[in-house]
C-alpha cells in the first residue's frame, strides 16, 4: 500500500509546506481555495441530560475542533466511551451539538436540506448489518440509492450501475440478488460502502468500519477504502480503536480521550514520537486494569510529584484540571488544577500535556514507561 504522507492534508497549525506536491506553491486566492477544509468543526461540545432524577448530565463530547482537507484522511482513535461515534453522528448530522458548530464547505450543516447533505456526506458504521434492510436484497438497496438521490435517470440505467457498485468494492454480480443474512460479515460491510458512494459523496465519515471483522477480513477493507479514495477523490475521517489500522490510510491522526483531542499531527510524528502519555500507552498496547497508571511508568515514576489519593479522585470526577490526571505516570501540581489545552509543540503536532512541551524544548520525550526525565530521552527515532 502507498504510504498515506502522499496525501495531502491539512489540520489547524498547518502551513502551506503541508500541502501535498500537487498542490499550490504560492500563496494566492487559489491557494486558499485548494486549502479550504472540505469538513470542519468548531468547539463542538455534546451534553447528554441525566439518565435519572439521581444522575448527573453526561460529556461526550467537551470543545472538539478538526478540520478536514479534500482529498485528506484524518484517522481519530481512542477507547471506547471516549466520544468519537458521537463525533461522527454530530459530523453527518444525525444529531445536534449543545454547542459548537459544524461546517460542510464552509456553510453550517444546518442550511443544508437532508437529502443534500447526504449526497454529500455519508456514513459507514460499525455494524453493517444493523445500516442495511433485512428484506431488502443488495440490488434493491442499491437502487433505492441510486434513485433518491437522482444518479441515474431510472431502473434500467440503475440496474447497470449497481454492477458496476459492486465490481468497486470487489464482489461479483451474483451478490445483486443476497440478501444481508445470506453474506459474511466482511461482505455485509463492501455492500454497506457499495451503497455509500452511490450517492457519490465526497466525503465518507467511516465510524469503525473494520473493528468486528477479522484480521485477514479487516485488511480486504483497509485496501479497498485506500483503493476507492484514490479512484474517488474522497475525503475520509476515519474513527477506529486500533492504531495499526489508523495508521495505513491516514494523512493525520488525532487521539481523543474523555471528548476531546489530547494529541494530534502527520501521522509519521505520532507513531514514531508521541507527545502525550495517552498516545503512548495506546501504542505500546499495555493494559490498564488500575486506575492509578502502574502499568505505564515505573514506581518511581508514579511516586514523582504524584498527589495524594483524595486529589486524584477529584480530578477523576472531571471537574477540575486534566481529565488524563488520574492515570498519568508523569503528571504535576499544576496537571490537578490546570486543564492542558491543545496547542502546536513543534510543527503541526499538537499535544494537551504540559510535559509534552517541556520533553521537546530540551531535546526528548518520555519514554515508554512514562517517566524517564527529558533529558534522558533519546533521539526521535527512539522516542516511545
Amino acid at each position: 500500500m502507498n504510504s498515506p504522507a502522499e496525501q495531502p492534508g491539512s489540520m489547524p497549525g498547518t502551513d502551506a509546506s503541508a500541502v501535498g506536491a500537487s498542490g499550490p506553491t504560492a500563496a494566492g486566492p487559489s491557494a486558499a481555495v485548494l486549502t479550504a477544509p472540505v469538513l470542519a468543526a468548531a468547539g463542538l461540545v455534546k451534553v447528554y441530560p441525566p439518565a435519572g432524577r439521581a444522575g448527573q448530565p453526561s460529556i461526550a463530547l467537551a470543545g472538539v475542533s478538526l478540520e478536514l482537507a479534500e482529498g485528506a484522511c484524518l484517522g481519530v482513535v481512542g477507547e471506547s466511551g471516549c466520544g468519537k461515534s458521537t463525533l461522527a453522528r454530530l459530523l453527518v448530522g444525525l444529531e445536534r451539538p449543545t454547542a459548537g458548530t459544524v461546517l460542510l464547505q464552509g456553510q453550517p450543516v444546518t442550511n443544508f436540506r437532508r437529502p443534500e447533505l447526504a449526497r454529500r456526506l455519508q456514513l459507514v458504521s460499525q455494524d453493517p448489518f444493523s445500516s442495511l434492510n433485512p428484506r431488502l436484497t443488495v440490488a434493491s438497496a442499491l437502487t433505492e440509492v441510486l434513485l433518491v438521490h437522482r444518479r441515474v435517470p431510472g431502473r434500467k440505467q440503475a440496474e447497470q450501475r449497481v454492477a458496476e457498485l459492486l465490481d468497486m468494492v470487489s464482489l461479483g454480480p451474483q451478490f445483486a440478488s443476497r440478501l444481508p443474512h445470506e453474506m459474511s460479515g466482511g461482505q455485509a460491510q463492501r455492500v454497506a460502502i457499495a451503497r455509500a458512494i452511490a450517492a457519490e459523496p465526497q466525503i465518507l465519515i467511516l465510524d469503525e468500519p473494520t473493528s468486528a471483522l477479522d484480521v485477514s477480513v479487516r485488511a480486504g477493507i483497509v485496501n479497498l477504502l485506500a483503493r476507492l479514495r484514490s479512484e474517488l477523490a474522497l475525503s475520509y475521517l476515519f474513527i477506529s480503536h486500533d492504531m495499526a489500522v489508523i495508521r495505513q490510510l491516514s494523512d493525520q491522526i488525532g487521539v481523543m480521550y474523555a471528548g476531546r483531542f489530547v494529541e494530534r499531527g502527520p501521522w509519521q510524528s505520532v507513531m514514531s514520537a508521541p507527545l502525550h502519555p495517552y498516545t503512548r500507552a495506546l501504542l505500546t498496547a499495555v493494559p490498564e486494569p488500575h486506575p492509578d497508571g502502574s502499568l505505564l511508568g515505573s514506581a518511581d515514576d508514579l511516586a514523582h510529584d504524584a498527589p495524594d489519593t483524595g486529589k486524584v479522585q477529584v480530578a477523576a470526577s472531571g471537574r477540575t484540571g486534566c481529565p488524563y490526571f488520574p492515570r498519568c505516570p508523569i503528571r504535576i501540581d499544576k496537571c490537578l488544577t490546570d486543564d492542558p489545552p491543545l496547542e502546536v509543540v513543534t510543527g503541526a503536532h499538537e499535544a494537551a500535556c504540559y510535559r509534552a512541551g517541556v520533553a521537546v524544548e530540551s531535546g526528548g520525550v518520555p519514554a515508554e514507561s512514562g517517566g524517564v526525565p527529558a533529558e534522558s530521552g533519546g533521539p526521535p527515532g527512539e522516542r516511545a
